[in-house]
């Protein structure tokens, strides 16, 4: 809300009983949580309305969150990129910190909650004097995090929901091609971590920059081989920890990449080191 007590209202035409249950299943999980880092669904409303043409019933849904009119990280990323600005080191960080912080409420549940659509577009930052707050939006793809997959039926049924729901640039590798005998865990959402981080101090995804720089290549292939190079024009703005910090987020194999706990304690470290 701001000072003259302005809301943002989410208004979703539901069209489709499918529809509808991915709409309750949003309200459900928002109201789940209740942490800084987390923007909070404040009410919500499911009306009833008439189609125009046929008569048939669809719905209307009404969502109301606190307003932040200052942007996402996207687009204050995208603006000082085309000024050729970057964010300090320790700025990184500590908008980074939020993050983490956010998602460990999320995967503390019990079973844990995995946010499924971390990037920029879906973090809200806010100035305040000499910080920035960040919050972590947009529960649409939120859900359970792990995932029991024993058949090819069920590994490209996760694969075609992750294809709707996951942005593919921040989507990890298990999602684009999932094993038959697979345990899909919270981790999923480390990956987009990553991925964020790289995205905060050079303006787009790792892999955004890698396909810019290659010769036809596909996403999936970039990803999939996990080929991150470092921006030149940028690379004297932020020390090697940082780059290490985001490759050990970017392994390719989910059973060694590292949960939240382990990412908060290293970016305490950091946040520790950079700040003097």
């Amino acid at each position: 809300m701001t000072a003259d007590g302005t809301y943002a209202l989410k208004k979703v035409l539901v069209q489709s009983d499918q529809h509808l249950e991915l709409v309750q299943q949003e309200i459900r999980v928002s109201s789940q949580f209740s942490h800084p880092n987390l923007l909070p669904l404040l009410e919500h409303a499911i009306v009833a309305v008439k189609g125009v043409q046929d008569g048939s019933q669809n719905y209307e849904a009404y969502l109301l969150f606190p307003v932040h009119l200052e942007g996402t990280l996207h687009d204050i990323t995208k603006t000082m990129l085309e000024k050729k600005e970057f964010f300090p080191t320790i700025t990184v960080l500590q908008i980074f910190r939020q993050l983490c912080s956010g998602l460990k409420h999320m995967h503390s549940f019990d079973p844990p909650y995995a946010h499924n659509g971390v990037k920029p577009d879906n973090v809200l930052i806010t100035q305040r004097k000499q910080s920035h707050l960040a919050i972590l939006m947009d529960f649409e793809s939120a859900g359970p995090a792990r995932k029991t997959i024993r058949s090819q039926a069920e590994a490209l049924q996760l694969q075609e929901w992750a294809s709707e729901h996951c942005s593919s640039h921040y989507r990890a590798p298990e999602l684009w091609e999932c094993p038959s005998h697979a345990d899909i865990d919270e981790r999923t959402d480390i990956w987009s971590l990553g991925c964020t981080l790289y995205a905060m101090m050079y303006g787009k995804s790792p892999f955004d920059y890698e396909l810019d720089e290659s010769s036809g290549e596909s996403l999936h292939s970039v990803i999939k081989n996990v080929q991150i190079k470092w921006p030149e024009e940028a690379g004297s703005t932020y020390p090697d920890s940082l780059r290490q910090f985001i490759t050990w987020m970017l392994q390719p194999h989910p059973a060694v990449r590292p949960h939240i706990d382990d990412i908060i304690i290293h970016v305490d470290k950091l946040v520790m080191k950079y700040s003097n």
